[in-house]
């Protein structure tokens, strides 16, 4: 294992085997041909040829879109297509995150291939001048990535809820990090990636985030997610993101990014130049 094999797991996918999927003449995401065939039922929704799908909804109003395609998201769920619905909407857009163009369940995001954002946050404690990270171990009962290795704090962005607002929840929620506190967090950039998966195609954002915590601080799971907490010195972080899967697949990246920043994996290690550009790749659409 090494640092570069986690970008490398996190950037499979095979732009070939997609169509694209568009709004107004513009790529918002790619899907399996056979998933569009699926969509071919609906054509006062989508309009599906060989070679691309694109919203056949008339008008432009977000809501009359949204709800349109919503209600093809429960009837695939119907028929057994989807295997469930989260009802969170995230924003489809063609860019940037506020230029949203359609709302859809965040569960159909990857059967799209459209972009999704979220937000992971770094927490640290300076004990004796030497840095450590909490992290969290998932709870075994979860759908995604059972029993996992985490981040402190880590969520996707649903549509129309700001940035601050967003991380505050999810920090309240997932470790009981009060307003005030979580407000100290210092947005430091983002990540992205290309992820193939079993649904389709991840082309996700994360937006990142350190925050240095008291040394009296005690992390506390309010929602589930997390069954145990752990603070590791940062030397120990780094070693099992080197040497191991133990970690949720996209944590890796945003730790790595972590260790880059504050100088624990230096200009003299051998991937250091690949690893900065594969944190960063250039997303198709």
């Amino acid at each position: 294992m090494g640092f570069m094999d986690h970008v490398r797991s996190c950037n499979r996918h095979q732009m070939e085997q997609f169509i694209p999927f568009r709004i107004d003449g513009t790529v918002v995401g790619c899907m399996r041909p056979a998933f569009a065939r699926e969509l071919r039922d609906w054509p006062e929704v989508f309009s599906v040829t060989h070679g691309q799908v694109d919203l056949a909804v008339p008008g432009t109003g977000l809501e009359e879109r949204s709800s349109a395609v919503a209600r093809v998201l429960r009837e695939l769920l119907q028929r057994g297509v989807l295997n469930h619905l989260l009802g969170e909407q995230y924003g489809v857009t063609s860019r940037e995150r506020p230029g949203c163009l359609l709302l859809m369940d965040r569960a159909a995001a990857p059967w799209f291939g459209i972009r999704a954002f979220g937000q992971h946050l770094n927490g640290y404690v300076m004990l004796d001048g030497e840095c450590h990270m909490w992290i969290a171990r998932r709870a075994a009962d979860r759908m995604i990535f059972p029993s996992k290795l985490d981040h402190l704090v880590a969520g996707g962005l649903p549509h129309g809820v700001g940035l601050l607002e967003n991380l505050q929840k999810e920090c309240r929620e997932e470790a009981a990090i009060d307003p005030e506190l979580a407000a100290r967090a210092t947005p430091v950039g983002t990540v992205s990636y290309l992820a193939e998966s079993a649904a389709g195609l991840k082309p996700d954002i994360l937006y990142c985030y350190d925050l240095e915590l008291p040394a009296e601080f005690r992390p506390h799971c309010t929602d589930g997610e997390v069954e145990e907490f752990y603070l590791w010195p940062v030397s120990r972080v780094l070693e099992t993101v080197r040497d191991s899967q133990e970690f949720k697949q996209n944590c890796n990246l945003v730790i790595i990014d972590f260790l880059i920043r504050h100088g624990y994996i230096p200009p003299e290690h051998p991937e250091y130049h690949d690893l900065i550009s594969g944190l960063h790749p250039a997303l198709p659409y």
